[in-house]
């Protein structure tokens, strides 16, 4: 979605609150992170080496599970989840169930089934408590917090339109899904140095 160059049509428009319809329109395709938090554009810089590693090492398991299921589609980050006009996110990994599969277009129009992110140094705050509580208020279903630095994956589950803790699992256990019954992944080979 996102650029780090505007086309001339969004140039001196710093500021400007954006719908997402907007943005798309007025910015060239990028594979440049960058999210749209009520109208604002916000650019990050592009994850480590490790990150990214963590989030293939997490979205092959997740893959392999789901293709040996038949239970949707996953996909990875650059990719818009547009969950408002306002308010477009580009989630680490995303799993979207053949029940919500009408969602995806060019972007994801409403929230997946299931999240996960790996957190950043810079992106803590934002990951724990912005994105946990959008991902909540929005029927996401599932979230999963890998941690790199405290070596932890923790499982979310939505309850009531409220997340619960599944679990906080480290390297030597196993963390699981309680959405897709039987998914598990070994804490320890997540964080293995590249």
């Amino acid at each position: 979605m996102i650029a780090t160059k505007p086309k001339a049509a969004a140039k001196g428009q710093a500021g400007r609150r954006w719908t997402f319809d907007e943005l798309a329109a007025a910015l060239p395709e990028s594979n440049s992170p960058a999210e749209l938090w009520d109208g604002e554009l916000v650019r990050m810089p592009a994850p480590s080496f490790l990150h990214q590693q963590i989030v293939d090492r997490f979205h092959d398991l997740l893959k392999a599970w789901v293709q040996r299921h038949n239970l949707g589609k996953t996909a990875t980050a650059p990719l818009d989840m547009v969950l408002t006009t306002r308010r477009a996110v580009q989630p680490d990994v995303v799993f979207i169930s053949n029940a919500r599969l009408d969602r995806v277009a060019a972007q994801i129009r409403g929230a997946a089934d299931l999240v996960a992110e790996v957190v950043s140094p810079d992106s803590r705050r934002r990951d724990r408590f912005d994105k946990r509580d959008l991902y909540e208020q929005h029927g996401v279903s599932e979230y999963w917090l890998i941690d790199p630095e405290a070596e932890t994956v923790e499982v979310l589950h939505a309850q009531g339109g409220e997340f619960r803790l599944v679990g906080r699992w480290r390297p030597g256990e196993k963390a699981h899904s309680r959405l897709l019954k039987g998914f598990t992944v070994a804490v320890a080979p997540l964080f293995q140095a590249p």
